[in-house]
């Protein structure tokens, strides 16, 4: 007999089995079923789960939302006058620390009597979709207006300078897979914007891009805008065809009015002069 020494497991002859061979083809089997059902169970889930992080959606499968968000604004700004802006897209932003993604934005811009910026981004809280949470607080710029349009969207309404309201939609930092198109190109002037260059000695182009987004109801809203040119204009020359509609504003820099169901805006803040013309939801 063979010693034992303390601390020693004590030898196994190469002649002697190994203990439950059943046991350890089981544990195998087990684990490799474990495997499988958690590959169906996260197959499942990203198909099916709502996200969870922004970083779960991509700007193209966010524009639907961003763009039905901007419509919802629209409708809530009729009686206004308001203006859509090009989509702003900001490459190189980090989705995570080893990826790089885009954020989208678009916005809305809404001339009011200088003092009533608050009581606009209150009414347009109440109208908005009672699930959006929307709600006007104080910041340190001013009055804020911020609501979830889901999907991780957010929107937000602030003071620009007196009189002057930005209302943006923005996706956040996200991948990126395809920019968010709101450019209708190659519209031709509408009819009341081509009256209003003509009223301010201002050349007619051929055609002019067009902005749009959906509509509540299912309809498109759409803002056609440009620049016009450096030289200064009095704006006094579009009260006449205001005459059979309703003036908006009327201030010596911004004159705004409605002919019909189109809004046009005449803005000489700044060193150009830029015309817009609005169609919205509620016609």
């Amino acid at each position: 007999m063979s010693a034992v020494h303390p601390g020693y497991a004590p030898p196994s002859g190469p002649d002697r089995p190994s203990s439950r061979p059943w046991a350890r083809r089981l544990l195998i089997a087990g684990t490799a079923a474990w495997a499988v059902l958690l590959a169906g169970l996260a197959w499942w889930s990203a198909r099916t789960d709502e996200p969870t992080v922004r970083e779960q959606r991509t700007t193209e499968q966010a524009a639907p939302v961003v763009n039905a968000a901007v419509g919802q604004l629209v409708a809530a700004l009729d009686g206004t006058a308001w203006a859509m802006t090009p989509s702003r897209v900001e490459l190189g932003c980090r989705v995570t620390p080893v990826s790089t993604g885009a954020e989208v934005t678009r916005g809305i811009d809404v001339l009011v009597v200088a003092g009533g910026e608050r009581d606009l981004l209150s009414r347009v809280a109440d109208e908005l979709p009672g699930r959006w949470r929307a709600g006007v607080g104080d910041a340190a710029e001013g009055p804020l207006l911020r609501a979830d349009a889901g999907e991780f969207v957010l929107v937000e309404g602030e003071s620009t300078s007196p009189g002057r309201v930005r209302f943006e939609v923005l996706t956040g930092c996200r991948p990126t897979d395809a920019a968010i198109g709101d450019l209708l190109p190659g519209k031709r002037v509408s009819p009341a914007l081509q009256a209003a260059l003509q009223a301010l000695d201002r050349p007619v182009p051929e055609q002019v891009d067009r902005i749009w987004t959906p509509c509540p109801g299912g309809a498109k809203a759409w803002t056609e805008r440009m620049e016009v040119g450096p030289e200064p204009a009095s704006l006094s020359a579009l009260a006449p065809l205001a005459a059979a509609g309703t003036v908006v504003v009327d201030t010596p820099e911004v004159y705004a009015y409605r002919s019909g169901t189109d809004l046009v805006i005449a803005d000489a803040t700044g060193d150009q002069l830029h015309l817009m013309l609005s169609n919205g939801c509620a016609e």
